[in-house]
């Protein structure tokens, strides 16, 4: 294996055999094989992947395309039925948080036992215990079982600790905020850190946006195989196409809007109230190609804070129409001396024809990509149109025409 690459796999996959009824499980075995009681289901079949050191790979697709079998195959989890993966380096996985500890142990022994699996000895233990601890927030508890702790704080040590031992490679399968809003967001700044450092990441997620901004590579996973890898943006662009077609064929009549995953407020960050009108009145209908929708977002920070806040426009079915965000547009927020600010966004004309819209808004980090808070379908727009045209927006455009 190549010094610089930090994870091969090579025609990498896994196949579960699958039993219609438990007494099929004991025919197979009497039978030794002689006779096949079983469906086969191949979870990934033949992937050929490289990921050089340093690198941010990636990883979407739809649930049950393979992602995170993908990835406890290269944390070596799961064993594959054929081909071969290959890792350089210690690996930090965020897979099930806390899927190791045992419950009658303390937290102090949970931290002990979870770093020895991990790779550290019991002096580097020692010298990072304080610290774990610390991040986690539960010191108040650390020598009480972990059976008695509440999810939250549960998810709180086994992140601490995973992101503790300095890996060469960390793997995120939808993991990227834990716990409470504070929490979370201490968690996204380590993991920033760790990637500013030069650690090799492997991002799974369902979050297109945070993919573009955090990778330098994408991945797409689609049953089992790689149908795409190469530029985030434009692997992203493929999978959006992809999805929209499946969206398009099944959407109903009258479906509601999809909200994006719910995200946890953050107990310092926060917003305050929305409001939505169209030519300055709340609930009016728009007029495509003349009206002006405007969304105000007034949020609640620290002093001095800097923020930024997100709108997006989605169709019915959840298909995204368009976004536009403070942050992409360089201009950061910053709340005044009682910790209030607000933003006012403003579609002058509304380009969108004729249908029913869903406003969505997000209050973000500074650089736009943690979110504090979501509001998700903070209000409907309704826009009817004067002519024929058909699509979900009125494209700036003229004609010319020559005489024959």
């Amino acid at each position: 294996m190549s010094s610089e690459q930090a994870i091969r796999a090579q025609n990498l996959s896994k196949c579960y055999t699958l039993f219609d009824k438990p007494a099929d499980r004991l025919k197979q075995m009497l039978w030794r094989g002689r006779r096949k009681y079983y469906r086969e289901f191949w979870a990934l079949r033949d992937i050929n992947l490289a990921v050089g050191h340093g690198e941010v790979l990636g990883i979407v697709g739809r649930n049950g395309a393979g992602k995170s079998t993908l990835l406890q195959l290269i944390c070596g989890t799961l064993a594959p039925t054929a081909g071969a993966v290959r890792v350089n380096g210690r690996v930090a996985a965020l897979l099930e948080l806390g899927a190791g500890f045992n419950p009658e142990f303390s937290g102090r022994e949970n931290v002990y036992l979870a770093a020895a699996v991990l790779g550290l000895t019991p002096a580097e233990i020692d010298a990072r215990f304080d610290a774990i601890v610390d991040f986690s927030g539960i010191r108040d508890f650390i020598d009480q079982p972990v059976k008695t702790y509440s999810s939250g704080m549960y998810v709180r040590l086994a992140f601490s600790i995973s992101t503790s031992v300095a890996p060469d490679i960390l793997v995120i399968d939808e993991a990227l905020s834990v716990g409470d809003g504070q929490f979370a967001r201490k968690s996204f700044e380590r993991i920033m850190s760790l990637r500013d450092r030069g650690a090799t990441i492997l991002f799974c997620s369902h979050s297109m946006y945070q993919v573009e901004a955090l990778c330098n590579r994408a991945l797409w996973l689609e049953g089992g195989s790689i149908r795409a890898q190469g530029e985030p943006a434009e692997v992203i662009r493929e999978y959006n196409v992809f999805l929209d077609r499946a969206a398009g064929a099944e959407a109903a009549p009258g479906a509601a809007c999809a909200p994006p995953p719910a995200v946890a407020a953050d107990r310092h960050a926060r917003i305050t109230a929305v409001d939505v009108r169209v030519d300055g009145v709340a609930g009016a209908v728009a007029q495509s190609g003349t009206s002006c929708l405007s969304v105000r977002v007034d949020f609640a920070a620290q002093p001095g804070e800097r923020l930024a806040v997100a709108v997006a426009l989605l169709a019915p079915d959840g298909r995204w129409i368009a976004s536009s965000s403070t942050q992409n547009d360089g201009l950061p927020l910053a709340a005044d001396a009682r910790g209030a600010g607000h933003a006012t966004l403003e579609y002058r004309p509304l380009l969108l024809l004729r249908g029913v819209y869903c406003v969505h808004v997000w209050l973000l980090d500074e650089q736009g990509l943690f979110a504090h808070e979501q509001v998700a379908e903070a209000a409907r727009i309704t826009v009817e149109q004067s002519g024929l045209e058909q699509g979900l927006i009125a494209h700036p455009h003229r004609w010319e025409l020559e005489s024959p």
